[in-house]
């Protein structure tokens, strides 16, 4: 059963990268392929840690996603930099605090929440990796050095902390 949903995995990660369009600001292959790397880990047991990582990432680039969409359309507001995030985030959280989902007292993790942690680490993994996107392009005369530079390096750098946050959340538990 574990070896089909990581073949399946496998596929729709896959799929998603073939049929990507081209790359823009935070772009919706972007957040497709956060959203895929989430719901698959669910899916998968994963702690939740490491798929509140992807919950993170997921909710930054959606809120910078509409943020583009809406200047694109010119319908700019007073702190629609702050209100735009904070709703993302409080329409996510929320309901799993009225769930219960947030702050059961098994589900910790260094006294904090695993979920708000995974989150606020996903979060920050993601703003880390678009500042070295732009710092790359910006050493390479503003080109990408490699095609869906932009895409490749948030989902790399958050697999990679995925599975170090697994390695550790094994040897913690044996």
């Amino acid at each position: 059963m574990q070896k089909n949903k990581k073949i399946i995995f496998t596929i729709l990660f896959s799929s998603a990268l073939l049929f990507a369009g081209s790359a823009k600001a935070v772009c919706p292959v972007c957040v497709v392929a956060i959203g895929a790397g989430l719901g698959l880990s669910r899916w998968l047991g994963v702690d939740d840690i490491i798929s509140s990582m992807w919950i993170g990432a997921l909710l930054w680039a959606s809120s910078e996603w509409t943020l583009i969409w809406l200047k694109s359309r010119k319908w700019n507001f007073k702190y629609d930099s702050i209100i735009v995030p904070v709703s993302y985030y409080a329409l996510a959280l929320i309901p799993l605090y009225f769930t219960d989902i947030i702050g059961h007292p098994l589900n910790k993790i260094f006294g904090i929440d695993k979920i708000i942690f995974g989150a606020a680490l996903g979060t920050a993994i993601f703003l880390a990796a678009m500042r070295l996107h732009n710092f790359l392009k910006t050493k390479n005369g503003g080109k990408s050095f490699f095609p869906y530079q932009k895409v490749v390096l948030p989902v790399v750098v958050l697999i990679l902390t995925s599975s170090l946050f697994y390695l550790l959340l094994k040897w913690m538990t044996t």
